[in-house]
């Protein structure tokens, strides 16, 4: 299967056409329109610094159903005992530089360079992309980021700088997007923490037909921190 190369024109190929490895296309940009083009159609940005923007769409697809969150006891046990306290919006350029500086450390590499960094801020400040702070002592300790259409949340990262901090944060957003009605959030690729806390594979056929749905639902924009 090819490699699409995009243009300056705001359209990708159609998600069911990506490789097997799930790459669907190159080139581009990080535009707020072109992300949320993407997203609509489950496409996301992933590449390594030096590289060209690369866009996929996996097949099969790793998706947490909220209802399907498995809250083991002795997370359950550390949330009763507040050892942590969760905010939303409150520092988005903290939690998403922390999420590359905690991959790095762990010579992970990282796709978040500044070019990165920009357009996901930029999605923040226009009410689609939003942050889950964990926070012990005053310190940010863990956290995540993603993007928010319709009823879906699409994961982009967390990271965890004391034992179960990402976790924590998960539980609470998890909480949140219930009382939402929140359908899905997506996962992207599988995981084996995220699978242990509920997640499974679906295919791409049924992610496409249960994300067309959920992103005709009304968007929930602007700070998460004033709701």
């Amino acid at each position: 299967m090819p490699v699409f190369q995009l243009s300056d024109s705001l359209l990708f190929p159609p998600p069911a056409l990506a490789r097997e490895d799930g790459l669907l296309a190159v080139g581009g940009d990080l535009s707020v329109p072109r992300l949320l083009l993407a997203y609509q159609h489950g496409i996301f940005p992933w590449y390594s610094p030096g590289e060209p923007i690369l866009w996929w769409s996996p097949d099969p697809r790793l998706v947490l159903i909220p209802e399907e969150f498995h809250l083991a006891k002795r997370l359950a046990r550390t949330i009763r005992q507040q050892v942590f306290r969760i905010t939303f919006d409150t520092d988005f350029a903290q939690v998403i530089r922390a999420c590359g500086q905690t991959r790095r450390r762990d010579d992970q590499g990282t796709w978040l360079d500044e070019a990165m960094i920009g357009a996901y801020c930029a999605l923040h400040d226009q009410g689609y992309a939003h942050s889950v702070e964990c926070w012990q002592g005053g310190e940010l300790v863990g956290g995540l980021y993603g993007v928010a259409l319709g009823t879906v949340f699409f994961g982009e990262s967390m990271f965890s700088l004391v034992p179960d901090s990402s976790k924590v944060a998960l539980a609470g957003l998890i909480e949140r997007l219930k009382a939402w009605d929140f359908e899905l959030i997506d996962c992207q690729v599988g995981t084996g923490h995220l699978q242990r806390l509920g997640a499974r594979e679906i295919s791409g056929e049924d992610f496409s037909a249960r994300l067309a749905q959920a992103v005709t639902r009304p968007s929930r924009l602007g700070l998460w921190s004033n709701i």
